[in-house]
């Protein structure tokens, strides 16, 4: 049963326009690259720090290989992890897990 993950980043103070142009000219087209389905990405209109990407999965079979193939990979570990904990602040990542209804408009 496919599924999703609505992932919510806060950044670090005065980093979100950085972080916004790294995950959308580095991260999200690296992943897709990987095989990674990226539904959405957001700011928030009122807080300042929030960012949130939404990214859908066929399988936990699926989401297994798709995360190894990511973040055991020696440029995400070397290049763009180490980027990525410069802008966000990793303590306030949420990660939920989200099942469609039967009248979602996304499956």
């Amino acid at each position: 049963m496919a599924f999703f993950e609505l992932r919510q980043y806060r950044t670090k103070p005065g980093q979100r326009d950085n972080w916004v142009k790294y995950m959308e000219e580095t991260v999200i087209p690296y992943q897709i690259s990987k095989g990674m389905v990226v539904i959405g990405s957001f700011i928030g209109e009122e807080e300042d720090d929030l960012y949130v990407w939404i990214r859908r999965f066929e399988s936990e079979a699926q989401r297994e290989r798709l995360y190894a193939a990511v973040y055991e990979d020696e440029r995400w570990l070397n290049e763009i992890s180490p980027r990525v904990g410069e802008l966000l602040d990793r303590e306030k990542i949420v990660v939920t897990r989200l099942v469609p209804t039967s009248r979602s408009a996304h499956q």
